[in-house]
C-alpha cells in the first residue's frame, strides 16, 4: 500500500553542508600547518559534510521517489522541492505525468474470424507508485504487453461490422463511444495491479486486412446497392399506385386492367432504370 511521506526541508540540510565542507577545508589546511590533529577532524568534517550532501533530493513537479530502507519500503515522496532524507535510504525516481501508448498496429481475428488491422492510442499514468515499483517487474513494459492483449481480446470479442452477424448489438466499427468504454475498462482490469490509472484509449485505425479487404468492400458496396435498389423499388411502387389511383379519380383515363399492367411496367422500367428512358411515339393502339 503506498504510503505519502513528508519529508524535511533540505534547505538546512544543504547549509549545514556547505559550512562542514568549507570547514574541512579551513581544518584540513590549518592542520597541515600547526596541528595534524585539526587535519583529522577536517576530514572527518568532509565526510560528514558529503553524508549530508547525499541525502539532499530534488523532486521536479510531476514526478515523486519511492524510498526503500535496506530492502523495506519506507514511503513515497510527491511533493516538489528540495528535501533532506535519510542518507541510507534508497531511492527510485517515478514520473507521475501522464503518457500516450501509441501500440502497433496488431492483425487479429474478430469474432466472425475475419483477419482485421486494429491500433489504439492509450493515454495512462502512475497512480499507485507502490504497486508500480513492487508489484511488477517494469511497470512501463507491463503496460505495453497488457494493452496489447486487451486489444486482441476487444477484437476477438466483437464483429467488424454487421454483413455477417445482422443481430450483432455491438460493431467494432460502429461500436464508437461504447467500444472505447469497454476498452478502457479492461485495460482499467488488467492494469491496477501495477498502479496504472487509464485516461483515455481510443482506437486509432480499424480495417480489414490486406488480404480480404477487396472482397469485402465489393461485398458492403453490392450491399449499398441492394439496400439502394430496394429504396428505389419501394418508391417507385408507391408513385405507380398513386399514379392509377389519381387517373382513376378524375377520370382522366378508363384502364382495363391490360392497360393498367402495360402502364404499371414502364413506369416501373422508367422509375427503376439506371438511365433516362427514350420516348417512343406509338402511333397505333395496344391491340394493334
Amino acid at each position: 500500500m503506498e504510503k505519502n511521506l513528508k519529508p524535511m526541508s533540505g534547505y538546512v540540510a544543504l547549509l549545514i553542508s556547505i559550512l562542514l565542507l568549507f570547514g574541512a577545508v579551513t581544518l584540513f589546511f590549518t592542520g597541515m600547518q600547526y596541528n595534524p590533529f585539526l587535519s583529522v577532524v577536517g576530514v572527518l568534517c568532509f565526510i560528514l559534510a558529503i553524508f549530508f550532501m547525499k541525502g539532499l533530493m530534488i523532486i521536479q513537479p510531476n514526478h515523486s521517489r519511492v524510498l526503500n530502507f535496506f530492502g523495506k519500503y519506507v514511503g513515497t515522496v510527491k511533493e516538489n522541492g528540495l528535501f533532506f532524507i535519510n542518507p541510507l535510504y534508497s531511492s527510485q525516481r517515478m514520473s507521475l505525468r501522464s503518457e500516450n501508448l501509441q501500440g502497433q498496429t496488431l492483425k487479429v481475428n474478430d469474432k466472425m474470424g475475419n483477419p482485421i488491422e486494429i491500433g489504439v492510442v492509450i493515454v495512462w499514468k502512475v497512480g499507485d507508485t507502490y504497486k508500480a515499483a513492487f508489484e511488477v517487474e517494469r511497470y512501463t513494459d507491463f503496460v505495453k504487453m497488457q494493452s496489447e492483449a486487451a486489444v486482441r481480446h476487444l477484437a476477438m470479442s466483437f464483429p467488424y461490422d454487421n454483413l455477417e452477424d445482422d443481430h450483432a448489438p455491438i460493431t467494432l466499427r460502429e461500436g464508437g463511444e461504447k467500444i472505447n468504454q469497454i476498452l478502457e475498462q479492461e485495460l482499467t482490469e488488467r492494469l491496477s495491479k501495477a498502479g496504472i490509472v487509464i485516461q483515455e484509449a481510443r482506437i486509432s485505425h480499424l480495417a480489414y486486412a490486406s488480404e480480404i479487404a477487396g472482397a469485402m468492400l465489393q461485398r458492403q458496396q453490392a450491399t449499398a446497392i441492394v439496400a439502394a435498389r430496394a429504396k428505389i423499388v419501394e418508391g417507385a411502387v408507391g408513385m405507380v399506385d398513386m399514379a392509377l389511383k389519381k387517373l382513376s379519380e378524375e377520370n382522366i383515363v378508363e384502364l382495363d386492367d391490360e392497360r393498367k399492367a402495360a402502364m404499371v411496367s414502364n413506369l416501373m422500367v422508367v422509375l427503376c432504370g439506371e438511365k433516362a428512358a427514350q420516348p417512343i411515339l406509338n402511333a397505333g393502339t395496344l391491340y394493334n
